[in-house]
């Protein structure tokens, strides 16, 4: 049987700074940091200069102390870490902006902060997993078919039903927002599990990266879609326009996915977890969809939904039956990890979702107080 630990970086936690007792300014640490990302040759500029990063460094420990170590986790330090995580990420693809953007792609700073950050960060969250109950599962292979069965058609929620029965078009805006954080850039993740040896589960993951890709098209590419719903309403198309309203918790979704494709050994993972993604992500797409519709709003607000619905019920099935199954036959003994990364995914990804909607709930609120001031 693996040790958990196996699964987690050997980072130590850093100490939290003594006489310090007032919370940081984590909007002006977060401003600093992106400062740094773009100065010409940060490393030996932080080896020369120390006191230039003492905020930013003191700030980092605090939120890392009150995000993972309190039993109510700091909302504010939890955006600052994942923001902060976020942008060192994104650096692991081109996004065709300015050059200098990338001055620090392979900084041994940055790379620390990284490993600083994600290393509690990775406890907090395997500590919501019951992992000793999944190592002792014997039949992996039905389970994760049961898993399949139990969410590609569930019950509706609460949730799904504020989604398709009570959000405004405000609300719609707002969930396209958010959506677009990652939407307008799809399935890059994916395309860093692809290289290597060839076999037919690499075929079936290239299948899924080629279709979400528009076949190489970029009228057909699934990112497309996405920006034709923002220019329907007039907003913008830009990646990470949206930046400054998206939850941390989406946010976490998006580092959790960067750091299991960055990492080979977390193949298994990975896999599991974007298992759960196509299977489920149709749920999600269709209460979209419902709303778009009772909202009455344009073919082109909502055809992104309509896309997915159709190609994800059918990638689903293909990371069931061709990636997750074949790779619990090939790797027998760390099969469970495969239902670690559904778990994962599934928890984390309705984490994200409630906080989406609870963000859609409050600038709501915030529109309906403004129009009527």
């Amino acid at each position: 049987m693996q040790n958990t630990a196996d699964l987690l970086p050997k980072i130590d936690s850093p100490t939290l700074p003594k006489n310090k007792p007032t919370l940081p300014n984590y909007d002006a640490a977060d401003r600093q940091f992106v400062n740094l990302l773009e100065m010409e040759d940060l490393d030996k500029t932080v080896v020369a200069k120390p006191l230039l990063v003492s905020d930013l460094e003191s700030a980092i420990a605090v939120a890392v102390r009150s995000a993972y170590q309190q039993p109510e986790g700091d909302e504010a330090a939890h955006l600052f870490l994942q923001r902060l995580l976020y942008r060192i990420n994104r650096l692991n693809l081109f996004w065709y902006d300015d050059l200098r953007r990338y001055n620090n792609e392979r900084s041994h700073y940055l790379r620390s902060v990284r490993d600083r950050i994600e290393a509690p960060w990775q406890q907090w969250e395997i500590a919501q997993i019951d992992v000793a109950a999944l190592q002792n599962i014997e039949d992996v292979k039905q389970a994760l078919r049961d898993r399949a069965a139990a969410d590609v058609n569930p019950e509706l929620t609460q949730i799904d039903r504020y989604l398709r029965e009570q959000m405004t078009e405000g609300g719609y805006r707002h969930l396209l927002a958010i959506a677009s954080f990652d939407g307008l850039v799809e399935a890059s993740r994916v395309s860093r599990i692809i290289g290597g040896a060839g076999n037919e589960i690499q075929s079936t993951l290239t299948r899924v990266l080629i279709e979400e890709y528009g076949g190489g098209r970029l009228a057909r590419k699934h990112s497309t879609y996405f920006a034709q719903m923002l220019a329907e309403f007039g907003m913008s198309t830009e990646p990470e326009a949206y930046f400054d309203i998206v939850p941390w918790q989406v946010l976490a979704s998006i580092n959790h996915n960067f750091l299991l494709t960055e990492r080979k050994r977390h193949f298994l993972r990975y896999n599991g977890g974007l298992t759960y993604f196509e299977i489920a992500g149709p749920v999600a797409y269709r209460n979209y969809l419902a709303a778009a519709q009772r909202l009455g709003l344009s073919q082109a607000a909502m055809g992104y939904w309509e896309l997915h619905i159709r190609e994800d019920e059918r990638h689903g099935r293909w990371m069931l039956d061709e990636v997750a199954i074949p790779l619990a036959d090939r790797y027998p003994d760390e099969a469970w990890e495969l239902l670690l990364g559904y778990d994962q995914e599934k928890s984390i990804g309705d984490r994200a979702g409630l906080a989406v909607v609870r963000s859609i709930q409050a600038a709501t609120i915030k529109g309906r107080s403004g129009a009527g001031a």
